[in-house]
């Protein structure tokens, strides 16, 4: 095997040799009424301008973020103008961003190859994150259990911890969901910090103590193996899956639109080329029906949460309908009351509602199947930031995003351990 030897650090092969972006840019296009979305639509639907939208807008904040390849600025921009839109360059150099995060990616790697411990203020590749979560499991053998649930498209391991105080017994569970999105990074890093501070709090902490000694938790760090590792090695933006797609040179489906729960409605593509693609079928992603056949085999899941990034919001069902939930009532208040929670530590705003009329019509997503799939408790996180730097949260705030989303997981957790159903 050849190796790369690349800011220090020793890098198997295409690790981080990926696609360049040298004068790319992220817009800022601010939509004030349906009029104006429609227009935007328009360049959406337009397979020309080669546009990858990071965030549409929602009911909180008119903005939609964009990358626009260099080759469509000028047309781009003059569409814009012509049209009425105003916007602003979010991004102007997105390749000197992505080239700090290889760097620091790679200096932080060759540390912990070198003996250091795993840092958890850092962004990490899938080997590392399986790595620590066999030291997690190896250190804790009488609280964490390493559990493989299935395969990837690319025939790479799901694994879960599952963190269990029960001797045996199949107890209440919760399940906790990251990285399903693969270039929404912050999620696969709070997800594996999170599993770390399960092990350190418990029995330190009371409120953490209570909960394990009533329930299970099983954390599934990075949902979305393939994608991930494709965000390192070729487009960091990259969404999907990577399965292939018969007919299509397009790869990959949406994991989050793949979901039986009101698959292929509104929200979703049947264009294998698009980022919102929902898939041949209902579960077609082995990613998808591999967590699917665990929840439903283990058969008392009681709660559902799914990390994305980024917008800061809490969301509950549904995305498939603007229907209430028969339970909004109550999520709406242990989402509100988790957000504040949130919001103790540093100020973080989340706004909340139901996804459907929070940000936009999403048919097939995980926590609609969930709910209904009898697990009441089911909320989607969206992360920071609200756009500043997007899919590319800078390192240092890992930490304090995943120090403030505990406080809200804490206490989404707390609450279903007292209303267990």
């Amino acid at each position: 095997m050849r190796w790369i030897l690349f800011f220090g650090a020793l890098v198997g092969p295409g690790v981080f040799c990926r696609e360049k972006f040298f004068g790319d840019q992220v817009l800022r296009i601010n939509v004030r009424n349906g009029e104006e979305i429609n227009k935007v639509t328009q360049l959406m639907n337009s397979d020309n301008f080669m546009l990858n939208f990071w965030k549409l807008p929602n009911t909180f904040n008119r903005l939609m973020d964009v990358l626009v390849p260099s080759v469509s600025l000028q047309p781009v921009k003059s569409f814009l103008q012509s049209q009425g839109l105003e916007y602003s360059v979010a991004i102007d150099d997105l390749q000197s961003l992505l080239d700090d995060e290889v760097k620091e990616m790679q200096w932080i790697e060759g540390k912990e190859r070198s003996g250091d411990d795993f840092n958890y203020g850092a962004y990490h590749s899938l080997e590392a994150i399986y790595r620590e979560m066999d030291n997690i499991a190896t250190e804790f053998p009488d609280l964490v259990t390493r559990v493989k649930i299935g395969h990837s498209f690319e025939n790479r391991p799901l694994y879960v911890l599952k963190f269990s105080t029960g001797a045996g017994k199949q107890r209440p569970a919760i399940w906790l969901n990251a990285g399903i999105h693969s270039r929404e990074w912050i999620s696969q890093a709070t997800g594996i910090w999170t599993a770390r501070k399960i092990v350190s709090d418990y029995m330190k902490d009371p409120a953490l103590t209570s909960i394990l000694g009533r329930t299970d938790i099983f954390l599934l760090p990075v949902a979305n193996p393939d994608g991930y590792v494709y965000t390192q090695t070729k487009n960091r933006f990259w969404r999907k899956t990577r399965s292939q797609n018969p007919g299509s040179r397009c790869i990959g489906a949406d994991p989050n639109r793949n979901w039986n729960a009101s698959f292929a409605g509104q929200g979703t593509s049947d264009n294998p080329c698009s980022e919102v693609y929902h898939g041949p079928h209902a579960h077609s992603e082995v990613e998808v029906k591999s967590v699917v056949d665990f929840i439903q085999e283990h058969g008392n899941f009681k709660c559902f949460v799914d990390l994305h990034s980024y917008s800061q919001l809490l969301m509950y069902p549904y995305g498939y309908t603007v229907n209430k939930a028969r339970d909004a009532e109550e999520l709406d208040k242990v989402a509100r009351r988790a957000a504040q929670a949130l919001a103790s530590l540093s100020g973080t705003e989340y706004q909340v509602g139901p996804i459907c009329t929070t940000v936009y019509p999403a048919s097939g997503s995980s926590i609609d199947w969930a709910y209904d799939n009898g697990i009441k408790y089911a909320f989607t996180f969206e992360l920071r930031d609200t756009g500043h730097y997007g899919f590319l949260l800078p390192a240092s705030q890992i930490i304090p995003t995943a120090e403030e989303t505990w406080l809200g997981l804490k206490t989404i957790m707390k609450h279903v351990c007292d209303h267990l159903y």
